[in-house]
């Protein structure tokens, strides 16, 4: 293995018609390149990782408590991945290079063993997918560049609430964090 590919928060929850934090039809449009992504680096036996968000209901203790309505409740629907992309991976949730990983936070590497798992299969390249672009990704790209992870963003596999926010993170990407942009 030599690169990972990070499939963040891709639920039903932050992506669905009636998910409970949805960002709607631009999260439902990357679903095609996101399978094709996902399907390319499981071809090439490559890392593959679900970094899905974690709450637990009227979690008192928990800042988005307070800022978001309740979403990705443990045991819940919104917390499957959505549509084509949980039928890809209840079909090969089973293979070594597949993981899924729970996180509580914005970036997939607070809280988690994402670092862990990178390290010590000398992956040194993250493919960040998912959403939402200027929310979790961004979290997650802004850790990668401070742990030295060279990053990469699939513009094609990225979406957010907002196009305003979308396009500031995909500049900040480029332009702050030297993420190359494909």
């Amino acid at each position: 293995m030599e690169k990972a590919l990070l499939v963040i928060d891709y639920t039903v929850d932050f992506v669905a018609e009636n998910g409970a934090l949805t960002c709607g039809e631009p999260g439902q449009q990357l679903e095609s390149n996101l399978l094709k992504h996902i399907m390319q680096f499981a071809d090439q036996e490559e890392l593959i990782i679900f970094a899905c968000d974690l709450h637990d209901e009227e979690d008192p203790y928990h800042p988005e408590t307070k800022l978001f309505p309740p979403h990705n409740i443990r045991n819940t629907k919104g917390r499957e991945l959505y549509h084509t992309i949980q039928q890809w991976y209840e079909e090969n949730k089973e293979l070594p290079n597949v993981i899924w990983m729970d996180k509580t936070r914005y970036s997939s590497f607070a809280g988690t063993n994402l670092e862990q798992l990178l390290r010590e299969r000398n992956i040194n390249d993250i493919y960040l997918t998912g959403v939402c672009t200027d929310i979790c990704v961004l979290h997650t790209a802004v850790d990668a560049y401070n742990k030295g992870f060279h990053t990469f963003i699939y513009e094609d596999s990225v979406a957010s609430f907002n196009q305003a926010g979308h396009d500031w993170a995909i500049g900040h990407f480029k332009n702050t964090l030297g993420a190359t942009i494909l």
